[in-house]
């Protein structure tokens, strides 16, 4: 079997469940060069619309992988969390291709732990989505935030009376929270030049970055002014 592919294609999508499958078809609607594989034909033509480079693959093997074309790719999402030895086998067949960065899906610590030693990036989608929803339904100033390593998190809040009124000097967020601005919207207009004398306003939404328990102090502060 030999399949015709591109060179230098960005990103390749290995299993298309419904995490797969979105990925793909956020990836394709931006514009970006796409290869996609799975054993489901029915799956693989559905794909079909969104990219050409959608292969059926009976297999996960090197060999497999490499007639793709997957050492062609700049990354490659690994999307089989559900069956871990595949998922395991297949992540390190990627990397062994050469691929400059390769991402895995895993459902546990343990799965991922596995995929981090040899050499993966990992991501945990259902656990973070089920994250940032409980932040969401547990915190009515809290809109929605992104965790990165090290315990930093940006977040973004809608700011509330407490700081009405006050320049970004004055609410001194560096100061009294260790918080970083990056971006106030005010009537609907998203400003990143943040100066001192940037007036802050009720009902502002602000994109800040700092550890948990600083955002934390700061939500608690917006709503409770402790």
């Amino acid at each position: 079997m030999v399949l015709n592919h591109k060179p230098s294609i960005e990103f390749g999508v290995i299993g298309l469940g419904r995490f797969g499958t979105a990925l793909a078809i956020s990836l394709a609607e931006a514009k970006k060069e796409v290869l996609v594989l799975d054993s489901n034909e029915s799956k693989i033509k559905n794909i079909r619309s969104y990219t050409d480079n959608a292969f059926v693959v009976n297999d996960l093997s090197k060999e497999t992988l490499e007639e793709a074309g997957v050492q062609n790719c700049g990354t490659v999402i690994v999307c089989i969390g559900e069956k871990i030895d595949i998922s395991i086998l297949t992540t390190l067949n990627v990397i062994s291709l050469g691929v400059p960065r390769v991402i895995a899906k895993a459902l546990s610590k343990e799965q991922g732990k596995v995929l981090e030693k040899i050499g993966a990036e990992v991501i945990y989608p259902e656990h973070d989505m089920a994250l940032r929803l409980a932040r969401r339904l547990i915190s009515s100033r809290v809109m929605d935030y992104i965790s990165l390593n090290d315990g930093i998190t940006i977040s973004e809040l809608k700011l509330t009376s407490k700081i009405a009124g006050q320049t970004v000097l004055q609410a001194s967020l560096r100061k009294r929270f260790k918080l970083n601005i990056i971006a106030v919207e005010h009537n609907h207009k998203t400003t990143t030049d943040i100066t001192p004398e940037l007036v802050l306003y009720e009902n502002d939404v602000m994109v800040v970055v700092g550890k948990r328990d600083h955002i934390q102090k700061f939500e608690n502060y917006l709503m409770n002014g402790k």
